[in-house]
C-alpha cells in the first residue's frame, strides 16, 4: 500500500506543474505576473484564444521564445483540449529553456467552456458557461 506521504508528494509534485482555467482566470484578475502562451497554430489562434493570451506556436518556442518572453517569467502554456499533448511539448520546451513553466490542464476548451473570455481578431465574447465545466449562476 502506498504511504499517505507518497500520495501527498505525488500530488504536490503535480500541482507544482499544471494549473487549470479557473486558476489561471483568477491570477489574471489579481494581477499576477504570468505570460499565458497558446501554442496552437496560426488558424488555431484566428478562431479563438484566451483572453490575455501571447501567440508562440510550439514549433517556434526554440527560435523565438527568448527573443519574446524574458527567462525570469513565469509561463503558462495551453493547446487544444485534454485530448492533444501539444501543450505538453510545449511546455518541455519551455523547461529546457530554464523557464518556469506550468500547462494548463483542458485547454482552449475547456477555457472556452467555463465562459471565460475568449478573443478573436473581431473582438471578445464569452460563451455560455458548460454546466460540465462550470458554475451557471
Amino acid at each position: 500500500m502506498t504511504s499517505s506521504a507518497d500520495i501527498a508528494a505525488h500530488y504536490r509534485a503535480k500541482l507544482a506543474f499544471e494549473t487549470d482555467p479557473a486558476d489561471v482566470y483568477a491570477a489574471q484578475k489579481a494581477g499576477e505576473r504570468f505570460v499565458l502562451v497558446d501554442t496552437r497554430s496560426a488558424e488555431a489562434w484566428a478562431q479563438g484564444r484566451a483572453k490575455g493570451a501571447v501567440h508562440l506556436p510550439t514549433r517556434a518556442i526554440a527560435e523565438r521564445a527568448a527573443a519574446e518572453i524574458p527567462e525570469d517569467t513565469a509561463v503558462v502554456v495551453y493547446c487544444w483540449s485534454p485530448g492533444c499533448n501539444g501543450g505538453d511539448k510545449a511546455a518541455l520546451l519551455f523547461a529546457e529553456r530554464g523557464y518556469d513553466v506550468k500547462l494548463m490542464i483542458g485547454g482552449f476548451e475547456y477555457w472556452a467552456r467555463a465562459g471565460y473570455p475568449v478573443v478573436t481578431d473581431e473582438g471578445e465574447s464569452r460563451g455560455p458557461i458548460d454546466p460540465l465545466t462550470g458554475v451557471v449562476a
